[in-house]
């Protein structure tokens, strides 16, 4: 795993995420609104995308919808999201993430879920 994309359009959650995941030596690129997300996921390949739920210009599962059946079938997402209802983690499951996130979370999860995808 090389290359990861974090979406949100938090800028400190965004910053959390990246401080969490410098150690590591990945390449991580941000987008804080869907559109910008969508454009560097057509653009981009990457090994993780974090993906918010709530956001501007389109949400997580607007770009989810938008993606290729290829890009989500090869591209782990993982959504972050302060929805933590069952129906929620459900719609986004049938649209294409492959994980669910809820927010907040703790920086030592992060590290172990992104240490176990490396290592799958």
């Amino acid at each position: 795993m090389n290359r990861i994309l974090i979406v949100d359009d938090e800028e400190i959650l965004r910053m959390l995420i990246c401080d969490t995941l410098e150690d590591f030596n990945f390449i991580i690129d941000e987008a804080d609104n869907g559109l910008d997300a969508l454009n560097k996921m057509q653009q981009n390949s990457y090994d993780l995308v974090f993906l918010d739920y709530m956001m501007p210009d389109l949400t997580g599962i607007e770009v989810i919808e938008k993606l290729s059946p290829e890009y989500k079938e090869n591209t782990p997402i993982v959504m972050l999201t302060a929805k933590a209802q069952e129906s929620d983690r459900q719609i986004a499951m049938e649209k294409g993430a492959k994980y669910f996130i809820s927010k907040p979370f703790s920086p030592i999860k992060l590290i172990s879920f992104v240490e176990e995808l490396s290592n799958a």
